[in-house]
C-alpha cells in the first residue's frame, strides 16, 4: 500500500485539533478573536467550533512567515515542487473526506463538490512545475554587459478568500505562491473556515511543507485590513464582492501593497437567432443555478433573440421547476442552500422588486429555510436590480433582441466583465461578437461557468484586476518582483 493511500485511511481533518484555534507558526493556537461556530446551512446544525484571528495575530503570522521564507525560497527547486506533487496526491487521497466538509459547510451538492478537489488538486500539479519554470530573460543592452530581468519571490503573500467555493478560490493563489517561494496568510471566510482554511493547512502539513510557510488566521473584516497594512506583506490576492474588493484596493494604494483583485459578475449569455434552443436552456439551466447560482461567473443575464424568446422562457422556466432543491448531504439535489438568511433575503428582495417593476416571475421567486427555488424571471426593466446587479443567487433574467447589435449593446451595458457565454451555429460570428464585449473570459457555445487550472482567469471593469491566476505566467508574474540585473567584466568609465 503507497504512503497516500495508506493516510487517506486516516482522518485529516479532526476538530478535536483545531477546535476554536487558529494556525501559526505550525501550531494550532487561541486567537484573540474568539470562536465561532461553524455552522451547516441545510440543517442549522453545528459542525465545529472555530478560531478567529485578531490584528495582533496578523502580525505575529507575517512575522513568523517573513522568517519562515527566506529559507524556503534558497531551497533547491525540486524540494519545493516535490511538496506541491505530494499536496496534490492528498487532495486526491483525501477526497471523500473533504468533499463531505464541502457539502456540509458550503452547501455545495456533491459533483461541484467532487469538481472542487478536481481543480484543487490541477492547481498544486500545476503549481508544482512553478520551481523549475524560467524566472527571467536576458536583455539586449547598449552597454558591453550581460543584462537580465530576474522574477524573484516576493516574499509573505496574503490570501483573502470567500466562501462560495472556497477550495478553488484559495488554492489558485496559496499554491503558486509557495511555489515560487512565499510564504502565505491566508484567510478564509469565516464561514467555512474548515473548507477553505483547516482542510489546507492540514493538506501541506502532511505534504512536508515546513512550519510557518501557511499561517491560517480567519477573522472579519479587521483582519484582512491589518493584513493588507502589515509591511511584510507585499501581495493581497483578494476575491470577493465587488464592494469588498474596493475597499482592499483603495487600502492596498495607501500601504503601496500589490493587489490582486478577482470581484464580481453578471455575466451575459447571448443566444443568437440561429441557435438551438434544448441545447442553449442546458447550458444556461447549469451556467444560471449550479451552486444556487453562488459564483462570480453564474449566467445573470439570458439576452435571447426575439424569435426565440418565448420558447427559451418556458423550456427554461419548466426546467427550472422540474429541479429538486434540499439537503445536499441527504441525498440527491440539484441545488442546495444559500449560504445563510442575510443572503437568502437579499436575493429575494430583489426578486420581488424585480416583479414590483413589471418583471413576469415565469419559475421560483419562493424558498424554505435557506432553500431557494431556481427562478426565471423574464422582461425585467434594465435597472431593476435582479437584472443589473450581481444578485448571488438562482435567478435568471431572461430579455430579447433583434439584432446583433442590440445583444452587443446589452451585453456591454454593465459595469462588469468577467465571463461571456455565447450560443449560435456560426461560431465564428459568435467569435466577432465576443470581440465588441469588454469580458476577461468568453465561452463561444458554452455556459459561463468554467475553471482550468492552467487557464488565466480574470475579468475586467468592476469584475476585477485582470488575469491575476491560471497558467505558470500569470502566475509568475503575480507572485513574484521583477529586477534588473547588469554584470560588466570590467567597471565601467563614466565622464565625471
Amino acid at each position: 500500500m503507497s504512503t497516500v493511500t495508506a493516510q487517506a485511511a486516516m482522518p485529516l481533518i479532526d476538530p478535536e485539533v483545531f477546535a476554536g484555534r487558529i494556525h501559526i507558526d505550525g501550531e494550532w493556537v487561541s486567537g484573540g478573536g474568539g470562536e465561532i461556530a461553524s455552522v451547516e446551512p441545510a440543517t442549522g446544525e453545528t459542525l465545529a467550533m472555530v478560531g478567529m484571528a485578531d490584528a495582533d495575530d496578523v502580525a505575529r503570522a507575517a512575522e513568523g512567515a517573513a522568517r519562515a521564507q527566506k529559507e524556503w525560497a534558497a531551497m533547491p527547486h525540486p524540494a519545493r515542487a516535490a511538496v506541491l506533487r505530494k499536496a496534490a496526491q492528498l487532495w486526491e487521497a483525501h477526497a471523500e473526506e473533504i468533499m463531505g466538509w464541502n457539502v456540509r459547510e458550503v452547501g455545495a451538492i456533491p459533483p461541484l463538490a467532487g469538481f472542487a478537489l478536481h481543480v484543487t488538486a490541477a492547481e498544486c500539479y500545476e503549481a508544482s512545475s512553478l520551481p523549475s519554470a524560467p524566472l527571467g530573460s536576458i536583455l539586449s543592452s547598449e552597454e558591453p554587459r550581460l543584462s537580465l530581468a530576474q522574477q524573484i519571490p516576493i516574499g509573505v503573500v496574503g490570501v483573502i478568500s470567500p466562501f462560495n467555493v472556497p477550495l478553488i478560490l484559495g488554492i489558485r493563489a496559496v499554491a503558486p505562491a509557495l511555489a515560487l517561494g512565499n510564504a502565505v496568510l491566508l484567510k478564509p471566510d469565516p464561514r467555512t473556515v474548515i473548507t477553505g482554511g483547516v482542510s489546507m493547512v492540514r493538506i501541506f502539513e502532511e505534504a512536508g511543507l515546513p512550519a510557518g510557510l501557511l499561517q491560517l488566521v480567519p477573522g472579519g473584516a479587521e483582519v484582512g485590513e491589518a493584513m493588507v497594512a502589515d509591511p511584510r506583506v507585499r501581495v493581497v490576492a483578494f476575491t470577493g464582492s465587488t464592494r469588498a474588493g474596493r475597499a482592499v484596493g483603495e487600502l492596498a494604494g495607501r500601504h503601496l501593497t500589490r493587489a490582486h483583485l478577482e470581484l464580481g459578475g453578471n455575466s451575459a449569455f447571448i443566444v443568437r437567432h440561429d441557435a438551438d434552443v434544448d441545447k442553449a436552456v442546458n447550458l444556461a439551466t447549469w451556467g444560471a443555478f449550479l451552486h444556487q447560482g453562488q459564483i462570480c461567473m453564474t449566467v445573470g443575464r439570458h439576452i435571447v433573440h426575439e424569435s426565440l424568446f418565448d420558447q427559451y422562457v418556458g423550456k427554461l422556466a419548466a426546467k427550472a421547476d422540474s429541479m429538486h432543491v434540499g439537503d445536499p448531504a441527504a441525498g440527491q439535489v440539484h441545488l442546495g442552500p444559500l449560504i445563510d438568511e442575510v443572503q437568502r433575503d437579499r436575493v429575494h428582495t430583489l426578486v420581488q422588486d424585480a416583479v414590483a417593476q413589471g418583471a413576469t416571475l415565469a419559475a421560483g421567486g419562493t424558498y424554505e429555510q435557506l432553500f431557494y427555488r431556481p427562478t426565471v424571471l423574464a422582461n425585467p426593466p434594465k435597472d431593476a436590480a435582479a437584472y443589473c446587479d450581481e444578485v448571488f443567487g438562482p435567478v435568471a433574467s431572461v430579455v430579447s433582441f433583434a439584432t446583433d447589435d442590440e445583444a452587443v449593446a446589452l451585453a456591454a451595458d454593465t459595469e462588469y466583465g468577467l465571463s461571456l457565454g455565447i450560443v449560435t451555429a456560426d461560431a465564428l460570428a459568435g467569435y466577432e461578437m465576443a470581440t465588441r464585449i469588454p469580458s476577461g473570459i468568453v465561452h463561444v457555445n458554452d455556459q459561463t461557468v468554467n475553471d482550468e487550472a492552467n487557464a488565466p482567469f480574470g475579468g475586467v471593469g468592476a469584475s476585477g484586476t485582470g488575469s491575476r491566476h491560471g497558467g505558470a505566467q500569470a502566475n509568475i508574474d503575480a507572485f513574484t518582483e521583477t529586477r534588473w540585473i547588469t554584470l560588466r567584466r570590467e567597471p565601467g568609465q563614466y565622464p565625471l
